[in-house]
């Protein structure tokens, strides 16, 4: 049994969140990513997962991105300059956040997608209902044109202008959510003179759905949650289902085979919280 003071402190190793292990540079943005697999960009309030920010900062910080500061800028400028070096998969995914995972952890996320690879997954998605008008007109200019910066894909689908912005946003969030397309790129269009390149995950990421078709969708589950556990270090099962938007089912069937593989413990096992905790058992030389 660990105290809740002994776990948040593994957390905070695990996280980076101590001066004497904060990223400095993106070199060790890279290496952090890789080591913690799946990550936020920048801390989101109630969900616990290590973020970005939090780790160049050294501690934990809240986000102010209306304050241009040493911090801010490497986070933001690591991740726009990475967008086409294939470093990592980023994009909105985690509980429609901004979020890094490693190419390794990748695939097993694209298991548990509705998609098989082939570029025209989309059409039966439609069909069915489950993908909308905005996200299908979207998908096929990026399928018939190539990479577009969201300017001229705005354009190309009707939906430019301010008061089209919320459809936009959401048709291309959908997109996102659903592992359809990515941001490959930044472009120097619109007022801002900062637009997200987007292209589809089949044609960027070529690799991962013939790496998904080896994983089953509980394997991807077990894989996801091994992860995150090492990460956090201890989390509720409500927790997890929430954080991953799998059925309460899903998450428990992931939670007993690492519990029988040995990867977890399962019980009340922090002094200090009330609640039964799935804790890692994989320890971190962090």
């Amino acid at each position: 049994m660990l105290t809740l003071a002994q776990a948040k402190a593994q957390r905070d190793r695990r996280y980076c969140r101590r001066p004497n292990l904060r990223l400095q540079n993106a070199e060790d943005i890279r290496r952090f990513v890789d080591d913690v697999g799946l990550c936020l960009l920048f801390p989101v309030q109630n969900v616990e997962f290590p973020s970005l920010y939090q780790a160049v900062c050294g501690r934990a910080a809240d986000t102010d991105t209306s304050l241009r500061n040493a911090n801010i800028n490497l986070t933001w400028n690591t991740k726009d300059h990475a967008l086409d070096k294939r470093w990592w998969y980023y994009g909105k995914l985690v509980r429609s956040k901004a979020t890094l995972v490693s190419l390794d952890l990748f695939s097993s996320f694209y298991a548990l997608s509705v998609n098989f690879g082939d570029p025209d997954d989309y059409l039966a998605e439609y069909e069915a209902g489950t993908l909308s008008a905005d996200a299908k007109n979207i998908y096929e200019a990026l399928l018939n044109e190539g990479s577009l910066n969201a300017i001229d894909l705005k354009r190309k689908v009707g939906l430019y202008g301010d008061e089209r912005k919320g459809k936009f946003d959401k048709a291309i969030n959908e997109l996102q959510g659903g592992l359809k397309i990515l941001p490959v790129g930044v472009a120097e269009a619109g007022a801002w003179r900062y637009a997200f390149i987007y292209d589809l995950l089949t044609r960027w990421l070529p690799e991962v759905p013939k790496q998904a078709q080896a994983i089953s969708r509980s394997a991807a589950r077990v894989n996801i949650l091994v992860h995150h556990l090492r990460n956090v270090v201890y989390a509720t099962p409500k927790e997890l289902t929430r954080t991953f938007g799998w059925s309460a089912k899903e998450t428990d069937a992931a939670i007993q085979t690492l519990v029988t593989q040995g990867q977890a413990h399962l019980g009340a096992l922090i002094k200090g919280l009330e609640n039964d905790v799935v804790l890692t058992t994989i320890k971190s030389d962090s």
